[in-house]
């Protein structure tokens, strides 16, 4: 009972009381993980646990499901949820207890699902694990859980494999196969942070339409402070496993009272560069890298000799000597596979690559030596990419050795220091890294082989943005010290804003405007570039409302006008601005006054 209202408060659904997590490296002394943490989250509220890579707020989402990593354990404190003491239940009862009561949605979906087995028997699996519902319930529960999430074909997705899906189609269906069960509370740890901006918005859309209906509490683990705004309804900030601040959301993103929620809020605010070239499609500079009308896609050819299936329609990109040109799109729209194609892990049908002057065979065991060390890919997924069993220096080593450089310790030294990490990390494994020091490596690592052109990923997408900003400012000094040019895929437009000359934006897999980075501050632009920089969250509780308010507005006009697959404009059937020809010619390609090639029926005035 409260002392001035009298009014007899619920307990708390989640109460966490001086929690100690700490951990041990082989024989060593353990380490605190967390130290002293509490903090309660009552019914149906939404609790946002912030925090840099390394401040324990993943450690502690693991710990309400009465779980600890590999080396690590709960030391002290107390957990309860949902009246269950956590702290104290015997491995049978967390059996019980996970999945049915308490839900885990992770960041990585593509490590969550077997690739063997079609999806909806993975979804459905919680459900038929704990007896709450027979297999057809469980199915059209899954298919209206579907729908939430804005999937394509609902009714049939499930029939799929995981290999023929998007990452953030995948990540979608985490979350459906978490809430299949309706568990009382849920996790979310980073479930956005590799999605693109509109599949993001669809995405947290369908969250907070789901937690209304079936009201469910929730912790939040983020480092995006945007996406805070549209979720939480309060806000745990933690460094080194301690609790810096608390408070409402709103406190929190306005009224920060502690420097390193200061600090996080500052790192969330996008630096845009000043000192970008007014470069052109065509110049006198010859490109490192020419992509010229590339045509990739799969299932044979058909009767036009194209492709049965298109994935990237007649893409070209030339890319300047020491330059950072940014690719951005959604999920699906091909980004992903331009990058495997100039790295020769994924062939072409048509068109054709140079890489400084010279073509470049369509798959990598075909070029030459020179070529595959002077291009070298940095993937998203450090961890697919790094051998656990194989230590920092050994990596390094491999590489040096590989292309008849010396593999000193030296070198491995001067590479490490490149990426801003110490020597003695050199004896350290992957599984002992934190996401961004794992990171680094894989960028020392294509460093060892001294590239002209850098090939990145989404590099960032998996990173807190204080760690994302470092490894942004790293790639600008490289690019200065050694003039490398960057190929950068992201769907992070304050990432590319921050480190790009130039940008092309991918739809569908046609290059649908290719513009200066500083021309994105002017209009015109093309619809869907419009599209993606609208669909950046922003710091304020009503942003997500509003634009799925505007978008709303617009559906109907979209809707009512039909499309004919193949032809005209690739984007007409979710423009807004459409016009008749939209739907029967291909646009012309014409240059806005700022600089930037656009792809659009439309003209200046009309885009503006």
């Amino acid at each position: 009972m409260t002392a001035q209202s009298g009014i007899i408060q619920p307990p708390p659904l989640i109460s966490v009381r001086n929690l100690r997590l700490t951990g041990r490296r082989g024989r060593g002394p353990e380490t605190p993980i967390v130290d002293d943490v509490s903090f309660d989250v009552a019914e149906k509220e939404m609790l946002a646990l912030i925090g840099e890579s390394g401040s324990g707020k993943t450690s502690i989402a693991l710990a309400l499901t009465g779980y600890a990593r590999r080396g690590c354990r709960i030391a002290g404190g107390n957990i309860r949820v949902a009246g269950y003491d956590v702290t104290n239940m015997s491995p049978a009862e967390l059996r019980a207890f996970r999945g049915k009561t308490i839900a885990y949605i992770a960041q990585n979906a593509g490590a969550a699902f077997n690739p063997a087995l079609p999806l909806m028997d993975q979804v459905i699996e919680p459900a038929l694990l704990h007896h709450i519902m027979p297999r057809r319930v469980a199915i059209e529960r899954a298919i209206f859980l579907f729908e939430l999430m804005a999937l394509p074909s609902p009714g049939t997705i499930g029939t799929r494999y995981p290999h023929e899906l998007s990452g953030g189609q995948l990540q979608r269906l985490m979350a459906a196969t978490a809430l299949i069960t309706g568990p009382e509370m849920v996790i979310f740890d980073e479930p956005t942070t590799a999605l693109d901006v509109t599949t993001q918005i669809e995405v947290l859309e369908a969250f907070r339409t789901v937690r209304r209906e079936e009201g469910f509490t929730g912790v939040y683990v983020t480092h995006d402070l945007a996406v805070v705004a549209q979720m939480a309804d309060r806000a745990v900030v933690l460094k080194n496993g301690v609790v810096q601040e608390e408070g409402t959301t709103e406190q929190i993103l306005s009224a920060p009272r502690h420097a390193y929620t200061q600090a996080l809020l500052a790192a969330n605010t996008p630096q845009i560069r000043n000192d970008t070239a007014q470069v052109t499609d065509s110049g006198k500079a010859v490109p490192v890298l020419d992509v010229r009308d590339l045509v990739v896609g799969y299932g044979g050819a058909g009767p036009d000799g194209r492709p049965r299936h298109t994935i990237l329609s007649n893409v070209s990109l030339p890319v300047l000597p020491g330059e950072t040109m940014g690719i951005i799109g959604e999920s699906g729209c091909g980004k992903s596979t331009l990058i495997r194609a100039i790295a020769g892990i994924q062939p072409w049908t048509s068109g054709g690559i140079t890489f400084e002057g010279e073509a470049l065979a369509p798959r990598i065991e075909a070029r030459s030596a020179s070529q595959r060390r002077h291009i070298q890919l940095v993937a998203q997924n450090a961890d697919l990419v790094l051998n656990p069993a194989m230590s920092v220096g050994d990596t390094l080593r491999r590489v040096l050795t590989f292309n008849g450089d010396a593999a000193t310790e030296a070198e491995i030294g001067r590479l490490l220091d490149m990426v801003r990490l110490p020597s003695v990390l050199a004896d350290r494994f992957p599984p002992e890294l934190s996401g961004g020091q794992k990171q680094r490596v894989n960028l020392a690592r294509a460093l060892a082989a001294r590239p002209r052109l850098v090939l990145c990923d989404e590099i960032t997408a998996a990173l807190d943005t204080v760690v994302a900003a470092a490894i942004l400012d790293l790639m600008m000094e490289l690019k200065r010290e050694l003039g490398i040019a960057w190929l950068f895929v992201t769907h992070d437009l304050h990432a590319l804003r921050s480190v790009c000359d130039r940008v092309a934006v991918l739809y569908a897999g046609h290059r649908v405007e290719f513009t200066p980075v500083s021309a994105l501050e002017a209009p015109p632009h093309h619809p869907y570039t419009r599209r993606l920089e609208n669909s950046v969250p922003e710091m304020r509780a009503d942003w997500l409302s509003e634009v799925i308010d505007r978008r709303g507005q617009t559906s109907d006009t979209v809707s009512a006008l039909s499309s004919s697959p193949g032809k005209g404009c690739c984007y007409a059937a979710r423009c807004p601005v459409r016009i008749a020809v939209c739907e029967v010619s291909v646009p012309p390609v014409w240059r806005s006054p700022a600089g930037a090639l656009i792809s659009c029926h439309l003209a200046t005035q009309d885009l503006s």
